[in-house]
């Protein structure tokens, strides 16, 4: 059954690196609770108490809001395969853009990919595991392009006007960052 944990174990991260999907859960003080699934090749585990990942261009920019008032964040990850588990990261965040100057030390951790709009920075205080026994079995079939292929039909130029058409504020009014 579930155990709290004070960092990231080894077995934790072989069964993150083998996930194609995670949930990430933001909020601020008022307002919506964000709850995002996320996917592609767009999570590392940076060490017992730090992971990253990379956040592409949406259709909205909840995330980054909610972290510029408020950096608590927690990550979920389900085995929808082999032994049951979910495992959540508990934490606080930093939020880099692509302007940022942290932004060209770790970029290079993942693949290029058009569109790629923020990176997440997670400090880890907490790993939680909980059963996960009432998750159902589902088969991966392959990854959807089906945003790599509007980025990059955007391109750079294009997807920096989405940013301004549909990422400078939140569902509830906030500036995001951008």
């Amino acid at each position: 059954m579930g155990k709290r944990l004070p960092q990231i174990r080894p077995d934790h991260q072989e069964f993150i690196e083998k996930q194609k999907i995670f949930f990430v859960a933001t909020a601020m003080a008022t307002g919506r609770i964000n709850l995002s699934p996320k996917g592609t090749d767009t999570f590392r585990v940076l060490g017992p108490n730090r992971v990253m990942w990379l956040n592409l261009t949406g259709s909205g920019n909840e995330t980054a809001t909610h972290l510029q008032e408020n950096d608590r964040i927690t990550v979920m990850f389900c085995a929808f395969e082999g032994k049951p588990l979910i495992l959540r990261l508990y934490g606080h965040a930093r939020v880099y853009h692509i302007d940022d100057p942290e932004w060209p030390d770790y970029i290079s951790l993942f693949p290029a990919m058009t569109g790629a709009r923020q990176l997440v920075d997670i400090e880890v205080d907490l790993v939680q595991t909980s059963c996960g026994m009432s998750i159902p079995y589902m088969d991966f079939v392959a990854e959807r392009d089906l945003l790599t292929v509007w980025a990059d039909n955007k391109g750079e130029a294009g997807i920096r006007e989405y940013w301004q058409e549909k990422n400078t504020v939140s569902l509830d009014g906030h500036p995001t960052g951008m």
